[in-house]
């Protein structure tokens, strides 16, 4: 693979490319295949939803589709230990209804499709650090931010955010790269992988007290990492004066001396008012403005170059009304004032 980083720029031949699109999407039915159980709130039909709205709105015609592809063995030890990577392969073999390091529950084909969960984030970085576009929303279960070193937790196998900041730093060098997480859970397996690295500048709002314990004020980082780690701990009830607070009032300022040459979101849309998993408040609208936080961010230090991947979100009607927010934001189009907000996310 040809390396185009070069002394935080990208190549002359990527900058002047001209694209028809400038959003990418990766969507794939075979993310459907993940069924962590009857009732599990983490559910095909999160999907399912999610697609059916993209089909309906006439979005998928607005973005370039990136394909996922299965990540390696080698591809997963970027972030995980060898050890944690044969606990989940020996679960899986042993048709265990859970991962013996947490509270993630599996079906048989949970591991590959947590696989493939990587490889489009991989895939969705390939996309924009090569120039084929500038944004990427990677549709992609299970959702990743939770899963450590050496666990899985919270419904999380693989930390699909975590992996493609170590894979744009191995394949194209890229050494200042912002982890921005809107979920309503923080994401501490996201945390710990770089609290020590200093090149990874992870951004959190999250509820507090609330799953999975983590993600105070005071932690900040340690050693060379020491202040890239910036948690905003919210209480229940938060939305859009306080979320989008945080993140004009200390991220933009943080990533004016930070600089990212390039954007990954945590997109979790259990923070959106109506999810079953959270108590915090955001609208639809919301999320658009908060893509465009992100946007600005990019636009002025990484090229505009993001790759967003989904998290959380466990109303499936209210997921699928934010994420095409979102989408509408990456694609640079109004946001959804005057679209309709399904009832039962309201």
């Amino acid at each position: 693979m040809r390396n185009f980083w070069h002394n935080g720029r990208i190549d002359q031949y990527v900058m002047t490319q001209n694209h028809s699109r400038t959003a990418g999407l990766v969507l794939d039915q075979a993310f459907e295949l993940h069924n962590p159980g009857l009732d599990h709130p983490e559910s095909p039909q999160r999907y399912r939803s999610l697609t059916r709205a993209l089909e309906e709105s006439g979005m998928l015609g607005r973005l370039a589709r990136i394909e996922a592809r299965e990540a390696s063995a080698d591809d997963l030890h970027l972030c995980h230990t060898r050890s944690y990577l044969a606990t989940v392969q020996h679960d899986v073999a042993r048709k265990a209804p859970a991962l013996s390091t947490g509270d993630t529950s599996l079906g048989p084909h949970s591991e590959r499709i947590a696989r493939l969960a990587v490889g489009a984030a991989m895939a969705g970085v390939d996309a924009v650090m090569t120039g084929r576009v500038r944004r990427v929303f990677v549709a992609a279960r299970p959702p990743g931010h939770h899963a450590t070193l050496s666990r899985g937790m919270g419904f999380c196998i693989y930390n699909n955010v975590a992996l493609a900041a170590r894979y744009a730093r191995k394949a194209y060098g890229v050494d200042r790269i912002l982890i921005a997480d809107w979920d309503v859970h923080h994401g501490n397996g996201t945390q710990d992988i770089f609290y020590e690295d200093p090149s990874v500048f992870y951004f959190s709002t999250h509820q507090w007290p609330w799953y999975p314990g983590t993600g105070a004020a005071d932690e900040t980082g340690a050693a060379a990492g020491k202040g890239a780690t910036l948690n905003c701990p919210l209480k229940a009830g938060a939305g859009h004066a306080e979320i989008l607070g945080a993140f004009r009032k200390k991220l933009l300022p943080a990533m004016k001396g930070f600089r990212p040459a390039l954007v990954l979101l945590s997109a979790g849309f259990d923070s959106r008012r109506g999810d079953p998993l959270g108590r915090f408040q955001l609208r639809d609208e919301d999320f658009h403005e908060l893509t465009t936080i992100a946007l600005e961010i990019a636009d002025r230090s990484s090229g505009g170059r993001i790759v967003s991947m989904l998290e959380g979100g466990y109303n499936v009607d209210g997921l699928a009304s934010a994420a095409m927010a979102h989408l509408e934001g990456l694609a640079g189009l109004d946001g959804p004032r005057g679209r309709k907000t399904p009832a039962s996310g309201r």
